[in-house]
């Protein structure tokens, strides 16, 4: 009996992986349908060679700093127990590798191929691990600390701070630190329009990752006996109100629209195990709000040329995830109580905080040793990580 709950746990957690795992084929056409045409098969590479590299970097060096586990010992002793660990290892990496894809959609167009995968190997390596360990194995005592002033841990059920608001913020510090795409904003303060070069790979991108993330959410159980339907409806209704405020607000523009789901998933990982479906409904609309509002700041106000978006929809829904998971979690609002409102503020904050020295430390030291900006030229010539090109696409008004 013990061996088959074994087993089952391991198919549970591996379907989980492989359920995340697609998700970066979402990021990749998410990216690919909203750069330039001339840009859209760096794309596509980039995100593959970067969940490689962030394979290799988290199973030699991140896994070990988060969890403490050591894989340098013998087949035998990793295949124990149907060989669990290194599946739960498969799963948490999807994880990790999902920063360095976050970043890549901030910095498209205009990044170096090489210093970006040396960020993602120092990021997913030791930056985010050791977020995972504070956040999820004990580590430093941070956890205790809030039990022991606030009556409970920070909760990030699956990722909403640890993942998201972490990716989000150290892609903010990589935005700014190599500067909007040339002529983006011009000296006479016009704004030249970069609009998606395909909605249709960029509603298949949202798609992809949407139906992912019900692999991301309810497999963060990690054990079948731990699985819950209220984690599967909660992603559902987040999704949904996502989708609605961001198709509202965003007057029914399609970029809005599809990254409005993507928006309340991203915010209900913290507390889909604990929420209402209805406070899940409303945590996905805000997120919705969060993200149409701020895009149009950063991008349109603030001259901050993230393309994607990745600051306002993963660090900033991610941040309020983990806030609204200390006010939607409580009974008082339908939950099921066992959150701190000061934890979840002071567990965000600590994310937050390590992510921008983290990102400001890693692409400060690169571009100040390395570079990592293109060159005026190779940038006009569609020449995005120097790997290929192809025709450009002409551009037309639009608010992205």
């Amino acid at each position: 009996m013990e061996n088959f709950k074994q087993s089952a746990d391991a198919l549970f957690i591996l379907l989980g992986a492989i359920m995340v795992l697609a998700m970066h084929a979402g990021f990749a056409f998410l990216e690919l349908g909203t750069v330039r045409k001339k840009n859209q098969v760096n794309a596509l590479v980039k995100i593959l060679v970067d969940f490689s590299v962030s394979t290799v970097a988290y199973f030699l060096i991140g896994y070990t700093v988060a969890y403490g586990t050591n894989f340098f010992i013998g087949a035998e002793a990793l295949a124990a127990k149907n060989g669990y660990e290194l599946v739960k290892f498969f799963f948490l990496l999807t994880f990790a590798a999902a920063i360095p894809a976050i970043v890549s959609g901030g910095i498209a167009e205009r990044a170096r191929f090489g210093p970006q995968l040396a960020a993602t190997a120092v990021i997913v390596g030791l930056i985010y691990p050791l977020f995972e360990g504070v956040a999820w194995n004990q580590a430093f005592g941070f956890q205790q600390w809030l039990k022991l002033q606030f009556g409970a841990e920070f909760h990030d059920f699956a990722g909403s701070v640890v993942v998201h608001a972490v990716g989000g913020w150290i892609g903010l510090t990589a935005v700014l630190l190599l500067g909007p795409r040339y002529n983006r904003y011009r000296k006479d303060g016009a704004i030249s329009a970069h609009p998606p070069s395909s909605i249709p790979f960029l509603a298949l991108g949202a798609w992809v990752l949407t139906v992912g993330w019900f692999g991301f959410n309810v497999m963060s159980a990690q054990t079948l006996d731990k699985m819950s339907g209220l984690v599967a409806v909660n992603s559902l209704m987040a999704m949904v109100g996502g989708t609605l405020i961001a198709t509202v607000m965003g007057r029914n523009d399609p970029g809005f629209s599809y990254n409005g789901p993507l928006a309340g998933l991203v915010a209900v990982c913290a507390g889909s195990d604990l929420m209402h479906p209805i406070g899940a409904l409303v945590v996905g609309g805000v997120a919705g709000a969060i993200f149409v509002k701020l895009f149009t700041l950063t991008q349109n106000r603030w001259k901050i040329d993230d393309v994607l978006g990745v600051w306002p929809l993963h660090g900033l829904c991610g941040a309020w995830g983990g806030i609204a998971c200390g006010l939607f979690g409580q009974t008082a609002l339908g939950g099921l109580g066992g959150v701190s409102l000061a934890s979840q503020l002071l567990g965000t904050l600590a994310g937050v905080t390590w992510a921008l020295v983290g990102g400001f430390a890693v692409y400060g030291l690169l571009g100040k040793f390395v570079g990592l900006r293109l060159t005026q030229e190779e940038e006009f010539d569609g020449a995005d990580l120097s790997i290929h090109k192809i025709g450009s696409t002409p551009e037309h008004e639009s608010s992205w």
